[in-house]
């Protein structure tokens, strides 16, 4: 099993920054997608980034240019780097682990990111 905690959400104002961190148990990242999903209330789930484990990444339209994916090997840890941060962004953030080999997708359980003055 994989667990992955995801920590550095909060109360930002717009145009402000705010990094997450996603710390997953083992070395995971050989073997699975990493990804962060986000959530806002009323709305489903959307992918904002994907970093796969040869180094590519993907952004949705509405993060790029603001939002950078990275990953530290040896913490086993994924971030998330969110610049500019608009009201739009509210959201709960989550961290995502897909295997390549198997069905199970792991999920952290979330941390809320709110833009506001």
């Amino acid at each position: 099993q994989v667990q992955l905690v995801e920590s550095g959400g909060g109360l930002v104002q717009p145009g402000g920054s705010l990094r997450l961190s996603c710390a997953a148990s083992g070395t995971i990242f050989s073997t699975h997608i990493m990804g962060w999903f986000r959530q806002a209330p009323g709305k489903q789930r959307e992918l904002v980034t994907t970093f796969t484990s040869s180094g590519s990444t993907n952004y949705a339209d509405s993060v790029k240019g603001r939002f950078t994916i990275s990953r530290d090997n040896a913490k086993n840890t994924v971030y998330l780097q969110m610049n500019n941060l608009k009201p739009e962004d509210t959201a709960v953030y989550y961290c995502r682990a897909f295997p390549y080999v198997g069905s199970r997708v792991y999920w952290g359980q979330g941390t809320q990111v709110t833009v506001s003055s």
